[in-house]
C-alpha cells in the first residue's frame, strides 16, 4: 500500500501554510500601523468631533443711524434653546419653555424700527442660500465663509455695505456626553460686532414724506446741493422685518405682489421725464448759442412737419397760443412749441451731449445697489437698436423729455441740483462717509463750468414757473418765514405721456431758496395725471414743513 504523500510534499505544504500565516500577520500589523500611526490623528479628531460641538456665536450687525443719531435699523436680543444631538450636530429652538440655563443662548436679531418707511433705503436680510454656504465674500474675506445660520444683506444699505455692517462670528467649543448632554465649555472666541453706519437721512423729513405719499404709487427724493440724500421713499413699500420673523406666506405675499413693493422706483424706475427735462435743453441752447438769452418766439400753438402735428399743451387745452414769448416765459409756461424749435436749432447730437453732461443716461453713483442708467436717445442708438433713421419729429419729442428719453427720479433730482448749484454735479450719497469712517472716492462735486448766463436765465424761468401764472402755481405764494426776497423757490412741472393705457406720469421738481438752496426735491407719481395738480401739492407740503420747522 502506497503512502498518501511523500515527505517532500508534506514539507512544501508546511512552508505554504506558514507563509499564509505570516502574510496575514503582516497585513494585520500594517493595518494596525495605519490606524495607530498614519491615520491616528484623523480618527482621534473624528472621535473628538463626535463628542465636541462647534457652536457659532452670531455677531450683531452694525446699526444704521439717521444724521442726528436716531437708530433706524438695529438689533434685538432674543433667547433660544440649543439642543445637542447624541450623534452629531445640534439644533436651535425658539421655544425656551422648560429649558435649563445651560440650554439657553442669546442671539442678535435684526430689527427695522421704521419698517416700510425706510425699506428701500435699508434693504432687508435674507438667510444664505445653498449656493452661498461655505463661500467667502472676496470683498470681506476676513469674515470667513458663510454658514447656514448667517443672514446677508439684500438690497439697500444692508447689501451695499455688507462688509462694513456685518460682524465676524465667534465660536464656542462644547463637550457633550453620549446622550448629547452638555458636559462643559472647552473654549470660546467672542464675536466682533459690525460697524455702525450714519446716514444723511433726516428722520423727521423722511416720516413726513411717507405720510404725504400714503396710497400713492411713485417716489420722492430730497437732497441738498452737495448730493446728501435727506429723504428717499418709494411707494408701495414693504416691511423688512417680515423677512426676519415673518411666516413664509407673508414673504411670498411681498414677492408676488403685482405692485412690486421691493422695487425701488427712485433709483431703478425709468420713466419719460416730460417737461422737467426742459431746463437742460434751455441751458444747452444758450450755452451753444443755438439761441440768444433774449430770443423771442411767436408761438403758433401747433407745428406741422410732413403731415405730423406737434402741439403745445395750451393749444390742446384751450385752442390758443402763448403769443410772443422768451425762454424764461417758455420755461414758466412749459411751452412745447418753443422747445420743439429750440431742440431743432440745437440739434439732437448737442442735446444728447448736454443731457449726458448733466447726468442723464448714466448712473449717478449713489451708494445703493440696482441703480438704472436711463436712456438719452441718439440717431446712432436708434439705428443700432431699431434699425430706423432719425427724424426731426424724434428731436422734437426728445426736446420735451418724451419719445425714447428715460430717466430715474434720482437722475432728475441730481440734474435739478446741478441747476440749483449753478453748475455743480455731485454724486448723491445716503451714507455720511466722514462720520461713518468710510472712504468714498466719488462723493466729490465736479464743476461743469456751465455758462453763467445760461444757468441764470434757466433759473429765472423756473422761478417764474413758481409764481402766479406759471405752471407750478401751487408754489406761487410760497413764503417761508426765513425767506423774505422774491426768489423764494424755483420749480418745474412735468406731465409725461406714456405709450400705454393709463394717465400720464406726474412730475414736480423744486429747490429753495434760490440764491442759497437748502434742499432740492423731486416728486414723481405714476399714472397720476398732471404734475401741477398731483405732484406739486405734495412738494409744497414738504417745503412748508421743512422751512416752517427750520424757521422756528
Amino acid at each position: 500500500m502506497k503512502p498518501l504523500s511523500s515527505p517532500r510534499k508534506q514539507s512544501w505544504l508546511g512552508w505554504f501554510y506558514r507563509g499564509i500565516l505570516l502574510l496575514g500577520v503582516l497585513i494585520l500589523l500594517g493595518r494596525l500601523i495605519e490606524l495607530q500611526v498614519i491615520k491616528g490623528s484623523y480618527y482621534k479628531t473624528l472621535a473628538n468631533e463626535n463628542r465636541i460641538r462647534r457652536v457659532p456665536i452670531l455677531a450683531p450687525r452694525g446699526k444704521i443711524l439717521a444724521q442726528d443719531g436716531e437708530v433706524l435699523v438695529g438689533n434685538r436680543e432674543v433667547e433660544r434653546r440649543i439642543v445637542f444631538k447624541p450623534d452629531e450636530g445640534y439644533e436651535k429652538l425658539d421655544n425656551v419653555t422648560d429649558a435649563t440655563p445651560d440650554e439657553i443662548i442669546k442671539e442678535p436679531v435684526r430689527y427695522y424700527y421704521l419698517g416700510e418707511k425706510f425699506a428701500h433705503l435699508s434693504g432687508y436680510l435674507g438667510r444664505v442660500n445653498e449656493n452661498e454656504i461655505g463661500k467667502v465674500n472676496p470683498d470681506c474675506s476676513q469674515k470667513g465663509p458663510l454658514i447656514s445660520e448667517n443672514f446677508v444683506g439684500r438690497g439697500g444699505l444692508e447689501e451695499q455695505y455688507e462688509c462694513f455692517i456685518a460682524g465676524i462670528d465667534g465660536e464656542e467649543l462644547v463637550e457633550v456626553d453620549t446622550a448629547g448632554n452638555k458636559v462643559r465649555t472647552l473654549g470660546r472666541r467672542d464675536p466682533v460686532p459690525g460697524k455702525d453706519l450714519t446716514t444723511n437721512i433726516d428722520i423727521h423729513l423722511q416720516k413726513k414724506v411717507v405720510e404725504l405719499m400714503e396710497d400713492k404709487k411713485g417716489s420722492v427724493v430730497i437732497s441738498d446741493t452737495e448730493g446728501r440724500i435727506l429723504a428717499l421713499y418709494s411707494n408701495p413699500s414693504y416691511d423688512p422685518n417680515v423677512f426676519i420673523e415673518g411666516e413664509d406666506s407673508d414673504i411670498e405675499k411681498i414677492l408676488s405682489d403685482s405692485d412690486l413693493p421691493l422695487f425701488n422706483r427712485v433709483i431703478s424706475g425709468t420713466y419719460p421725464p416730460g417737461s422737467v427735462f426742459k431746463p437742460v435743453v434751455a441751458v444747452a441752447a444758450i450755452a451753444e448759442e443755438a439761441i440768444k438769452p433774449d430770443f423771442i418766439y411767436e408761438d403758433p400753438g401747433v407745428i406741422e412737419v410732413n403731415g405730423f402735428f406737434y402741439t403745445n399743451w395750451y393749444y390742446n387745452m384751450y385752442g390758443a397760443s402763448e403769443g410772443a414769448i422768451n425762454i424764461e416765459r417758455a420755461i414758466a409756461r412749459s411751452t412745447d412749441t418753443f422747445f420743439y424749435k429750440t431742440g431743432e436749432f440745437l440739434g439732437i447730437e448737442k442735446l444728447a451731449e448736454w443731457a449726458e453732461r448733466f447726468g442723464y443716461g448714466r448712473i449717478t453713483g449713489i451708494d445703493l445697489p440696482t441703480e438704472e442708467p436711463g436712456l438719452v436717445p441718439t440717431p446712432d442708438w436708434k439705428e443700432r437698436t431699431k434699425g430706423e433713421r432719425w427724424f426731426l419729429g424724434n428731436t422734437y419729442h426728445a426736446s420735451i423729455g418724451q419719445g425714447d428719453v428715460l430717466t430715474t427720479p434720482l437722475q432728475v433730482n441730481t440734474v435739478t441740483s446741478v441747476i440749483a448749484s449753478k453748475g455743480k454735479l455731485c454724486s448723491p450719497r445716503v451714507v455720511n462717509g466722514e462720520v461713518s469712517g468710510i472712504e468714498i472716492d466719488n462723493d466729490k462735486c465736479k464743476d461743469l463750468e456751465i455758462d453763467e448766463i445760461a444757468i441764470e436765465t434757466t433759473i429765472n424761468g423756473m422761478v417764474a414757473a413758481c409764481r402766479e401764472g406759471g405752471t407750478g402755481y401751487s408754489f406761487f405764494n410760497f413764503s417761508p418765514i426765513s425767506i423774505t426776497d422774491d426768489r423764494k423757490a424755483a420749480c418745474k412741472t412735468g406731465t409725461a405721456e406714456v405709450f400705454e393705457e393709463g394717465d400720464p406720469h406726474a412730475w414736480f421738481v423744486v429747490f429753495a431758496p434760490v440764491d442759497e438752496p437748502e434742499i432740492v426735491a423731486t416728486v414723481m407719481l405714476e399714472h397720476a395725471g398732471e404734475g401741477a395738480i398731483e405732484a406739486a401739492p405734495i412738494a409744497r407740503e414738504i417745503f412748508d414743513y421743512w422751512f416752517g420747522d427750520s424757521a422756528q
